[in-house]
């Protein structure tokens, strides 16, 4: 069976990916599994470019085809950020306690009318001899006032993503699957993915 290399150290990330990608007769592997311990720098002027460079960058490390990811929050009210930024936003070392902590207090600072934010992410698929293909997929929402008492590891800002079109917070756990369809950016990607893999691995 072909493998799959989920080229990501983010655990929910992997996970989300992982179970996206399960139905595909492929045998899905990660960056431990394969023994890879480097840490591809995200130093791209945009989420294309990152997630277009682990992918490569894992693939030719793995030998393996590979899918990466990068994306962010952009809070419309602050010009777009965290965005790039979103796991340093703080720092190099930042924490998602520490995160958590900033938002909890921007949450109550962001004026009523302008809570608006977007999730979105950019899925990049590579081969080894270093052919790269990418898909985006984003989701609206607005930071709510409270973060939700759900936490995630590895998806803090999901704690105040509200989508008030289904009065939810945005959780998996909280999501109908029709829902997760049309309110997951991740989900919305990797679904045109799931065309490209169909193509390359002829299945």
């Amino acid at each position: 069976m072909q493998k799959l290399l989920i080229a990501t150290t983010n655990p929910a990330k992997l996970n989300e990916l992982s179970c996206l990608l399960s139905d595909l007769p492929l045998e899905l592997v990660s960056l431990h599994d394969v023994g890879i311990t480097t840490e591809v720098e995200e130093d791209g002027k945009n989420y294309i470019e990152n997630s277009q460079k682990k992918a490569r960058e894992y693939a030719r490390l793995s030998g393996l085809p590979a899918v990466a990811d990068d994306g962010g929050l952009e809070i419309v009210a602050l010009g777009g950020a965290p965005g790039l930024k979103s796991h340093r936003w703080l720092g190099p070392h930042t924490t998602e306690d520490q995160l958590i902590a900033h938002m909890t207090k921007l949450a109550k600072e962001l004026p009523d009318a302008n809570r608006q934010a977007f999730f979105k992410t950019v899925v990049s698929f590579a081969l080894p001899i270093g052919n790269v293909q990418s898909i985006s997929g984003e989701i609206e929402g607005i930071i709510a006032h409270e973060p939700s008492l759900n936490l995630i590891k590895g998806f803090p800002y999901r704690s105040f993503f509200f989508l008030p079109q289904i009065n939810k917070y945005y959780f998996e756990t909280e999501l109908t699957p029709e829902e997760m369809k049309e309110y997951n950016h991740r989900v919305k990607a990797v679904n045109k993915l799931k065309s490209l893999l169909k193509e390359t691995f002829h299945f």
